[in-house]
């Protein structure tokens, strides 16, 4: 693929961007430009069902959200037998290209985006450019657009090498609400992997500029709170009443008094507070949406229990009842020594690539750790790789954009470092 065809091709999805287990346009657009690009390249192609393990996915949006971004889809230009493979939210492709005898490497690409408003200030290149979201409310806030052409010029460039061995790409649904990772890391795709890559675009570092190994994912576990009480006349008789919104507001106050630890660093994050209907009348209903980090899966657990703990007590507390639902949640990882020194040094030659970082820590989450500990696990080794972009505007925000010369660079320093993996003899 030529520059300009990078280009196109990651406008073309930023103008369509879709949300955790709706991307049924851009799993469609992903296997048609595979398709017409690699033909009998591929040895396999699996998609949607036949790439996740649909009982492990997490945060699932409801039938009527998903018909809804199903039916926008089925108004392209995308076929429409492959769109039917994904309904129901079954999203998320994994691509094959087989080369002999060697190790088989797996990408990681996520390819959702979020459901924030783009901003359409004339000063903001896709809007001046014509290729702002047509989507309103959702956008590619955080550079997956991106990342799925990159994975498709990966193949690409790989089915034009002298590639020894097999690779696949994950094109993975819902990781902005840590929700795919785990479906791809329990399907039968990740178990002969024996190198992983997973990769991201920006993260603060500015075009040209490669980190090799990214450390530091917090493990991540997302709770919601559903608090009942018994309303009551708040100026009449409020001693009948049960305060739902109190022993809500209890609980808030006291999931940021959760004990730090000294093993390493936790958050915590009371991201949503609702509940009430009028001045005068004492709320039976109230709600949080909460998360929980840890530097390590086991301090992210140690606040999880701490969290419930805190929940239950403020309900208790109140005189409440209160039912707690975990959501996604997504481990910790450590990227591999072998492999950030294989992608350094293939960095370190790459044309526009003028300055690559070994390691940097991430302190934030990312559920291709599912991935990474999956291939781990079985003796594999596994690397997060950073691909440094220019970025106006921060992470999902509304003025996120790339500089697309990036997109080259991630194509480069990825099909590089596939290559120089298949030429191993170790």
């Amino acid at each position: 693929m030529t520059a300009d065809d990078l280009v196109s091709l990651r406008r073309d999805f930023h103008r369509k961007p879709e949300p955790a287990w709706r991307e049924f346009y851009t799993t469609a657009r992903i296997v048609d430009e595979l398709e017409s690009r690699l033909g009998d390249d591929l040895a396999e192609l699996y998609v949607g069902p036949e790439a996740i393990a649909g009982d492990h996915r997490l945060a699932v949006p409801d039938d009527a959200e998903l018909t809804h971004w199903y039916e926008q889809a089925r108004e392209t230009d995308v076929d429409n037998a492959t769109l039917e493979r994904l309904e129901g939210g079954y999203t998320g492709s994994v691509a094959v290209i087989e080369r002999g005898e060697g190790p088989t490497v797996g990408l990681r690409v996520d390819i959702d985006g979020l459901p924030r408003p783009e901003s359409d200030d004339p000063a903001h290149v896709p809007a001046a450019k014509d290729f702002r979201s047509e989507h309103e409310g959702a956008m590619h806030a955080c550079g997956h657009d991106a990342h799925a052409t990159i994975g498709i010029g990966v193949l690409e460039r790989i089915a034009e090498s002298d590639f020894t061995g097999t690779l696949k790409v994950f094109f993975q649904p819902a990781e902005e609400v840590v929700g795919g990772g785990k479906s791809m890391a329990e399907s039968e795709h990740i178990r002969d992997v024996d190198y992983l890559l997973a990769t991201h675009i920006g993260l603060d570092h500015p075009t040209g500029e490669i980190v090799a190994g990214i450390d530091g994912f917090l493990a991540v576990s997302h709770l919601e709170a559903e608090f009942t009480g018994e309303s009551a006349h708040a100026g009449g008789h409020p001693e009948q009443g049960r305060n739902a919104v109190q022993a809500m507001a209890t609980a808030v106050q006291n999931l940021y008094g959760i004990p730090r630890h000294n093993d390493g660093t936790t958050r915590v994050n009371a991201g949503v507070v609702e509940g009430g209907s009028a001045a005068n009348v004492i709320p039976d209903e109230a709600r949080i949406v909460a998360e929980v980090r840890g530097e390590t899966t086991e301090l992210m657990e140690y606040m999880k229990h701490r969290a419930e703990q805190v929940l239950r007590s403020a309900a208790e507390m109140h005189d409440c009842e209160v039912s707690i639902e975990i959501g996604a949640e997504a481990p910790s990882a450590t990227s591999d020594d072998d492999l950030v020194s294989i992608i350094a040094d293939v960095a370190g030659e790459t044309v526009g690539v003028e300055r690559v970082l070994e390691r940097d820590e991430l302190g934030g989450s990312e559920d291709a750790t599912y991935l990474m500990r999956a291939v781990q696990e079985r003796g594999g080794s596994a690397c997060y790789v950073g691909v440094g972009t220019d970025h106006p505007g921060g992470h999902h925000t509304a003025t996120f954009d790339v500089d697309e010369a990036s997109i080259g660079h991630g194509v480069d320093v990825l099909a590089g470092t596939v290559e120089r993996l298949g030429q191993r003899t170790d």
